[in-house]
């Protein structure tokens, strides 16, 4: 039941007042909606660490690398898919 909270059910009422359940709705953690995109092939980008705050000491170089994206790495893939609602 983890993915419960992620979930709501809607219920249809009819005219003998019995409720009939329909199936719950997924809902996309919406914080995840800004972090990730996807590539052309399927593969899910995210932004580097590191480059909001605190700049002074890192080096040019190192600022530069960290603007580039890159894909996520397959032992968080699993939990950045649920999140996104893809399994």
């Amino acid at each position: 039941m983890r993915n419960a909270r992620y979930m709501r059910c809607h219920c249809i009422i009819n005219n003998n007042n019995k409720n009939f359940k329909t199936m719950p709705k997924v809902k996309t953690n919406s914080g995840a909606k800004k972090r990730f995109r996807f590539t052309g092939t399927g593969k899910i980008k995210r932004h580097h660490a590191y480059h909001s705050h605190i700049l002074t000491k890192k080096t040019k170089k190192q600022k530069r690398n960290l603007v580039h994206q890159t894909l996520v790495d397959g032992a968080n893939l699993k939990q950045v898919r649920d999140l996104l609602c893809l399994r």
